[in-house]
């Protein structure tokens, strides 16, 4: 798991103990509610970046230049749950499906934080995941024309922790591995498991959130489900104190401490690009991070693994 966090950013999990079928009915209960009628969706439309139940297109529409050939559903599921009324049976299986998952995710936490060399349940404890923010996002990738000339999510880093995936078997995720794009494709019944940003700077650097990015194609459509596991929204994240001292002195702190619901704000009503967020908590940009967390309204929707 270190080398997976350190190298990569990325890794696949098997063995997880999540249902086959739980992960089959879940797709299709997503499909089913991009097939629901236009008028129907527009019901979930939303138009804050906090607002529990969003639906749309693209990505943040207010400040994104073009438009990226993908539809998407986001809900919270923890520590309340949301969820479309439609289509029927969406919100019984999202919920089973999201408190499984989160268990998988926080038995992952666990291994990573004693993989950092800290109690299994720092993470945990110091970022009150009882509370922790769990967010589920739907992306549809219809087939284009052009793929050449399009893109379903442009590169870009996850908020939170760790984002677990999984995908219909059309592939399109790439991530970027020491400069250059690798395609991903995952077992049957896998999760693909990214780290965040705030797992960089909680760990001080140590593990890097991954870039990455969605690639559209001719032939199939494309489904994919995320699940993102952050903080509690009122958790102040910044680098463990255990990591800044060792025997060989003091490290200092690579990033300032922001509130997890600001850094979640200013992220998703933004511009998508790169690791543009997180640069401006670190430590050299603390003027930058005091002055630049938004109250921004409209349909957006930018950190989205694909």
């Amino acid at each position: 798991m270190t080398r997976a966090c350190q190298d990569w950013g990325f890794f696949m999990v098997i063995n997880h103990g999540v249902p086959e079928n739980l992960l089959s009915s879940i797709l299709d209960g997503c499909k089913g509610f991009f097939d629901l009628p236009e008028e129907e969706k527009q019901e979930f439309k939303g138009n804050h970046v906090l607002d529990p139940i969003r639906s749309g297109t693209s990505c943040n529409v207010s400040v994104e230049k073009a438009f990226y050939w993908r539809d998407f559903l986001k809900f919270f599921v923890h520590p309340v749950f949301y969820s479309p009324t439609k289509p029927a049976g969406l919100s019984e299986i999202s919920l089973e499906y999201s408190q499984r998952v989160r268990e998988v995710a926080r038995g992952l936490l666990k291994g990573i934080s004693e993989s950092l060399g800290l109690e299994g349940s720092y993470i945990d404890k110091a970022l009150n995941l009882e509370q922790g923010k769990q967010i589920f996002v739907a992306n549809l990738y219809p087939t284009c024309p052009q793929p050449e000339l399009a893109m379903g999510l442009p590169p870009h880093s996850d908020h939170g922790l760790l984002t677990l995936l999984i995908y219909n078997g059309i592939g399109g995720l790439q991530i970027q591995h020491e400069g250059k794009w690798v395609n991903v494709c995952a077992l049957p019944n896998s999760f693909l498991v990214n780290t965040g940003d705030h797992l960089e700077i909680l760990s001080n650097g140590r593990y890097k959130s991954v870039l990455h990015r969605a690639m559209v194609n001719s032939k199939a459509t494309r489904i994919s489900i995320a699940m993102i596991h952050g903080p509690s929204l009122d958790s102040v994240v910044s680098p463990a104190t255990e990591l800044l001292v060792s025997s060989k002195g003091n490290e200092p702190a690579a990033y300032v401490g922001m509130k997890y619901k600001d850094y979640l704000e200013l992220q998703q009503s933004n511009k998508l690009d790169g690791k543009s967020c997180l640069d401006r908590v670190r430590s050299s940009s603390l003027a930058t991070a005091s002055v630049c967390v938004p109250n921004h309204e409209g349909n957006n929707d930018t950190s989205m693994i694909s």
